[in-house]
């Protein structure tokens, strides 16, 4: 919650709310993104059974159709934006400019927006169709390793061991039954860091799992790029999430959109939150929105 200026005064944070279709999810989406509204209010000293905005924007998981109508009764605004969460990522790294984010958490896309205000994604399809190059792709290609190397037929690395150290299985099959119908995905993704630390060790099947995996996610980017600009345009490329936290995934990748686009990868500029803030603003009709806006980051 902020003021014209882009002064934050006021936040709040709750758990998910993704679904709304049946009486629990909507129960569930008015709870959290009301909680966080009351938090928001009481830190601004403002009651919330009285509070207008002026403007609001959500950017929200699995975007916004069917959650509007849970949104403008929960929160009066003359004005709303209901979104999706890939949309006010790109919105505050890129300071609101055209440009693309690839987002690599627990899955993984790209988003893009040309300076006409057309946007295309690419990717963002689930752990069965896509995902390459997010946290749990990362962690599925090295039980795959690990399995390969457990039945004899391939490369030795120390990804084998490190999975069983840090779950517990007795071997990588047990390991994958596992995956199969015990753990869940969320998980399933923090095994990712055992990659990293593989390939820290020079493992060369660590290593090769996240130099595919800096391809795979630039070759999404690649992908939004074709469809919002002209050849040899240059725009930034803003890299989001847990898995850029890699140094070598980061090189890498800045690298391949070089190669690919002739593009520079550069950090976030601002967050995703900020990005909400500032859609609110320009929504607004705020002359100057980035002048005050501030950065924040929950």
């Amino acid at each position: 919650m902020a003021n014209e200026a882009g002064h934050v005064i006021g936040h709040g944070r709750g758990g998910p709310c993704n679904h709304v279709t049946t009486a629990e999810g909507r129960a569930k989406f008015l709870s959290a993104i009301g909680d966080c509204l009351n938090q928001a209010c009481r830190e601004a000293g403002i009651e919330m059974a009285t509070v207008k905005f002026s403007s609001v924007c959500l950017g929200l998981s699995g975007g916004g159709e069917d959650k509007e109508a849970c949104t403008r009764e929960l929160i009066h605004s003359e004005r709303y934006k209901i979104t999706h969460d890939a949309e006010i990522a790109l919105s505050g790294a890129t300071a609101g400019e055209p440009g693309i984010i690839m987002i690599a958490g627990t899955g993984s896309m790209s988003f893009g927006r040309n300076g006409r205000g057309q946007n295309a994604r690419a990717g963002g399809w689930g752990y069965v169709f896509g995902d390459e190059g997010g946290a749990f792709d990362l962690t599925r290609r090295a039980l795959r390793a690990a399995l390969q190397f457990e039945e004899g037929w391939g490369e030795r690395t120390g990804l084998h061991r490190l999975l069983l150290e840090s779950t517990g299985a007795g071997n990588a099959n047990e390991l994958l039954h596992r995956f199969y119908g015990q753990l869940d995905r969320p998980y399933i993704a923090t095994l990712a860091s055992l990659v990293t630390q593989a390939a820290e060790s020079q493992d060369s099947v660590a290593i090769a799992i996240l130099r595919e995996a800096a391809a795979k996610l630039s070759w999404y980017v690649t992908g939004v790029y074709k469809n919002l600009f002209a050849s040899g345009e240059s725009v930034p490329v803003a890299p989001i999430g847990g898995v850029f936290k890699n140094e070598f995934v980061r090189n890498e990748f800045s690298r391949c959109i070089w190669e690919a686009i002739a593009c520079k990868v550069i950090p976030p500029r601002f967050s995703p939150a900020s990005g909400a803030l500032l859609e609110a603003l320009r929504l607004d009709e705020n002359p100057s929105p980035i002048s005050g806006l501030e950065d924040f980051r929950p």
